[in-house]
């Protein structure tokens, strides 16, 4: 008797070590966007790759296939395990809604220990799918697997993408295939090509090769892009799921179009050969559904200019994308891009929202809680007149090089998050209500550490060699003032989170801030406690102003941090600004961006002590000489010595009792 209860004992253990042992799904945490609808199998087995199966795949999906090859799979049609795509007419429990060009890209995964089944309405499905899988399959160690789940899944709004203005800022072939197949991996499907602008006309005119001519241009001279090159980019990108949409801007942005030819765009001849290259246009974009036709920015003399490109465009079998605002008041194309305040929702046609998507004009940490936070256009779920949206890069300064022009503009941070909001919907309040604050405690909170927490797991997978200079930030924390007693010491605080804050934003009649109720002239008291497990080198992310890769404001003087005359101390020390490459000069925009105003510069290095260590951050909001948009912010996240990963181990913590230096 007693033998037997010891058998059954060690049964139950074995059987306990077992259910241990298997993955328990934690990977599915890693997910990015989240799926709508998951249910994870908690006590079955995964499907283990590294093997022979069987693939079944009327898409032929090349995501899918690469993913397997990756993981160490071998196609075997005799194999036992399989991996198969069902093409349905109708998926439970999706949502989906009309917008030409763009299929159903809902899914269904469902795996077991020796089967995946995707079940899918189009490819895209299958390439969303694959992406989630190739997401779940990460981390999982040697032996890798993927967790058996039941995920049904599909994007609240059916546009998710982003822009390049290569006329600016020539960016390589090569760069943007990497970007594609990266960003395809978190169900991005749309690229934005900007390929004119006054600074180069990038695309090859076969009729007019005086446009691409080095003469022409006034930056990154004799670089552009044949017609071959642009069928081959959006072939690749059609393979990874993704829409090109070309733009050629007009009649505005258009001083390389003059300059090449002799003559505006809107005259006769002009509006002959714009036609002439839009022909060209829809030969090198065979697949494009859409041609941006841009519109914004120039007062229209010529006759219904934009109506006139606009037909043509149809006449090539395809649709037509204008800017709103344009000062022709323009609204009869056959889609809008949302631009600024002023863009309005057209109604009766799909709306791109690009209004606060401007990230050249954004910081590295702030910003991007207000892109995350933000629901797209108002709405919780898109419709067929909110199509979704578009994060748009625009480079006015010159940069130097690619990564800098990513690094600078916190490219796949601000894509990334975008794009999960578009396809999990939601999103509390739209942005002039909610404003990039991140609330220190709730449910809001609780989301964006959610979506950084995946976010972050990705960079150091995925996207490790991607210039991207965003860190965890959701654990910092500070508390403000902008009032002090007789003796220096803060009264009436406000605790805030974030390792960027705004106290007023740039667009500080829109967009509110911490400090948006209070009267310009002030100055705000910042302060937190870092606490140190031991003594170590560490760097620091530090930034007070800049201007946005758009303006032309006068770097600071030497030896300070800004021109309103901020100081911050570290462990009672004053911190050392850095050196200006040009001190107190007004920079043009053909000089390249360094330190001046590079957004994710360096970092600094800094020696933390074990124990509690002390930042203090004198604020003035003031305009200052030079500056024409005033961020009232500041910048300050403690990192390892490269900058790339916040430093673990610490805690930030606002201590009350403090005095601050005169």
């Amino acid at each position: 008797m007693t033998g037997q209860r010891f058998q059954q004992k060690l049964v139950i253990a074995l059987l306990f070590l077992l259910y241990a042992a298997l993955p328990c799904g934690a990977e599915i945490a890693h997910i990015l966007p989240r799926p709508k609808h998951i249910d994870v199998k908690q006590h079955i087995k995964p499907f283990y790759l590294q093997r022979s199966i069987r693939l079944e795949d009327p898409t032929d999906c090349l995501p899918l296939r690469e993913f397997l090859q990756d993981y160490g799979c071998s196609v075997n049609e005799k194999a036992k395990a399989v991996v198969t795509i069902v093409l349905t007419k109708h998926l439970p429990n999706t949502v989906d809604y009309a917008l030409e060009g763009y299929e159903n890209e809902a899914y269904r995964l469902k795996i077991t220990p020796h089967r995946i089944e995707i079940t899918a309405l189009s490819r895209l499905g299958v390439i969303r799918a694959a992406a989630t899988l190739r997401q779940m399959a990460e981390g999982t160690g040697r032996k890798s697997y993927v967790a058996a789940v039941d995920i049904t899944d599909y994007p609240s709004f059916k546009l998710r993408g982003y822009m390049h203005d290569t006329g600016r800022s020539y960016l390589s072939m090569q760069e943007l295939k990497n970007e594609i197949k990266l960003l395809s991996l978190f169900k991005v499907n749309t690229f934005h090509w900007h390929l004119t602008e006054n600074q180069a006309w990038r695309f090859e005119v076969k009729a007019f090769p005086q446009l691409t001519a080095d003469t022409s241009m006034t930056r990154h001279q004799g670089l552009f892009y044949t017609q071959n090159e642009c069928r081959e980019l959006e072939s690749y990108a059609r393979r990874y799921g993704i829409q090109v949409i070309p733009e050629i801007d007009m009649p505005g942005h258009s001083e390389a179009f003059e300059k090449a030819m002799g003559h505006s765009m809107q005259t006769d001849r002009g509006v002959n050969e714009l036609k002439q290259i839009l022909n060209e246009v829809a030969v090198a974009f065979p697949l494009a559904t859409y041609i941006h036709i841009g519109g914004d920015e120039k007062t229209i003399t010529y006759p219904d200019f934009l109506g006139l490109m606009t037909h043509h465009v149809r006449s090539l079998g395809r649709r037509a994308i204008v800017w709103i605002p344009n000062h022709a008041h323009y609204m009869a194309a056959d889609m809008t891009q949302l631009w600024s305040t002023a863009g309005r929702l057209v109604p009766g046609i799909p709306n791109i929202d690009c209004r606060y998507n401007y990230i050249n004009h954004f910081d590295v940490f702030a910003d991007v809680v207000g892109i995350y936070k933000s629901n797209i256009y108002y709405q919780q779920q898109g419709s067929p007149e909110v199509a979704g949206e578009i994060c748009a890069l625009w480079n006015d300064h010159k940069l130097s090089s690619e990564s800098d022009m990513l690094r600078q503009n916190n490219f796949y941070t601000n894509v990334i998050a975008s794009a999960s909001r578009a396809w999990q919907g939601g999103g509390r309040q739209y942005i002039e209500k909610g404003g990039t604050t991140l609330p220190v405690t709730g449910d809001e909170l609780d989301d964006f550490q959610g979506w950084e927490r995946r976010f972050l797991f990705h960079k150091s997978r995925w996207l490790k060699g991607a210039p991207i200079p965003y860190v965890r930030q959701s654990n910092v924390l500070w508390a403000v003032t902008d009032s002090l007693s007789p003796d220096r010491r803060p009264v009436n605080s406000l605790k805030v989170r974030g390792a960027g804050v705004y106290l007023r934003h740039t667009w500080s009649k829109i967009v509110p801030a911490w400090f948006t109720d209070k009267p310009t002239g002030k100055t705000a008291y910042v302060w937190t406690s870092v606490y140190s497990p031991k003594d170590q080198e560490a760097g620091a992310l530090v930034e007070l102003q800049n201007y946005s890769r758009s303006e032309q404001d006068k770097v600071p003087d030497e030896g300070q941090w800004d021109r309103r005359g901020s100081r911050i101390w570290w462990n009672g020390e004053p911190l050392k600004a850095p050196e200006w490459k040009w001190p107190g000069q007004r920079i043009d925009n053909e000089t390249d961006l360094t330190n001046e105003n590079f957004t994710g510069r360096p970092v600094m290095k800094l020696r933390l002590k074990k124990g509690w260590n002390h930042v203090r951050m004198i604020l003035p909001d003031l305009k200052g000489d030079g500056i024409r948009l005033n961020k009232w912010m500041f910048t300050f996240v403690l990192t390892d010595v490269e900058g790339r990963n916040a430093l673990p181990d610490i805690v930030y913590s606002p201590h009350d009792n403090i005095v601050f230096p005169q």
